[in-house]
């Protein structure tokens, strides 16, 4: 039989150890140490945003976004259903109510027309969830804030190295979110990092990553003690976590060109099999320039996502689903609200399949998860013309 091909494999550099070692050496092991500035630097520098504070995770990311909106109780922040449960809870912690809206059916990302009928007195903020690293209309979303005095939270989990018209994502919403969890193109095993980029919020987020303290103000010499200022939390990573990002983000640009080949060569070998009808492929809009985070195939009505998912796994190919729409879960139910019907989220979401997508893959492996795909999604269209 054939070897297993995992759907994820954790991408190593082979530096990853040295620098780690390097850490260790350097006697700084808690956060905010060498490699974390130096990776902040790095992430200042590429993206453009003011200020980059490195967090334990994507999670915790948001969760200091969602801090820094000084929510009250009620209060609403505009999302898309078809996200992590992370995009909810970080608001859902302040006492914010998730009000969900529809996405596209092209590119699976929030659809800004539906975003401005669900706004209310009560709504705070919109946040744009870019789905596998492919930009929101980022200008309509803009424009939808604008008229109504809202904050844009970019939920980037997936999109570290992607653009849209040219320009980084992370750097269109005041405040911004990447993860660099081991399922990331660019990991620390569990990582993330806040990407502030309206300058209110600069000071303020420097202090609740400084578990509510000055401490920041106290090592730049501007205070000669530092104390208690603000809520806060543990925010930050390790320093050997960011000793492993490090090398990461200095191979980012070749790891997302080595990920794109392979999406490029799933996306030209499925045309067929969307001209037939039975799956349609990724859409990616004009001006925008994704990173390959994720290769998926929506299958056509009537297929069994679970019959495909069972035969590929017999056949050595693990491919699996994505999310479970949020409005549909029982926290969902408890903490938030559906504005409108969420048709596209609720079709397109069971009819999801991502294919195993990571750097060291090989032609042979390749091949071997194209052809596996195919015979079984054949299989199924049979099965199913059989049945009906």
């Amino acid at each position: 039989m054939d070897p297993f091909i995992p759907f994820n494999r954790p991408h190593v550099t082979g530096r990853e150890y040295d620098c780690i070692r390097e850490a260790v050496a350097n006697g700084h092991l808690s956060g905010n140490g060498p490699f974390t500035r130096r990776c902040a630097a790095w992430l200042e520098r590429t993206t453009g945003c003011r200020r980059a504070l490195l967090t334990h995770s994507g999670t915790g990311a948001l969760e200091l976004a969602a801090m820094l909106l000084d929510l009250s109780l009620g209060d609403e922040v505009i999302m898309p259903s078809f996200t992590f449960v992370s995009t909810a809870n970080a608001f859902v912690l302040r006492g914010a109510v998730p009000v969900f809206v529809d996405i596209r059916e092209d590119t699976l990302n929030i659809d800004p027309r539906l975003v401005e009928a669900a706004v209310t007195p009560r709504t705070r903020a919109i946040v744009a969830v870019h789905y596998a690293g492919v930009g929101c209309d980022m200008d309509a979303l803009a424009a939808v804030a604008a008229r109504h005095g809202l904050v844009v939270v970019e939920d980037a989990a997936q999109a570290v190295l992607a653009t849209y018209n040219g320009r980084e994502l992370g750097t269109f919403g005041d405040l911004a979110a990447v993860s660099f969890h081991e399922t990331k193109n660019v990991l620390a095993g569990e990582g993330g990092a806040l990407l502030v980029n309206a300058p209110r919020y600069v000071e303020r987020a420097e202090v609740l990553w400084e578990k509510g303290t000055d401490r920041s103000r106290f090592l730049q010499g501007l205070v000669d003690k530092y104390t208690w200022q603000d809520i806060g939390s543990s925010f930050q990573p390790s320093e050997l976590a960011a000793a492993f990002l490090w090398p990461q983000l200095e191979a980012s640009a070749q790891t997302t060109a080595e990920r794109l080949a392979i999406w490029r060569r799933y996306h030209s070998a499925f045309a067929a099999l969307e001209a037939s009808g039975l799956v349609r492929r990724p859409f990616i809009p004009a001006g925008a320039e994704h990173n390959a985070h994720i290769y998926f195939l929506l299958l056509a009505p009537g297929l069994s996502r679970a019959d495909i998912l069972a035969d590929l796994a017999a056949d050595g190919v693990n491919a699996v689903f994505h999310y479970v729409p949020l409005h549909d879960s029982p926290a969902g139910r408890r903490f938030a609200r559906a504005h409108g019907t969420l048709t596209n989220t609720e079709r397109l979401s069971a009819r999801l399949v991502r294919l195993p997508l990571w750097v060291g893959l090989t032609d042979a492996e390749i091949a071997r998860v194209i052809d596996r795909v195919s015979r079984a999604v054949a299989r199924a269209a049979a099965g199913a013309r059989a049945s009906g």
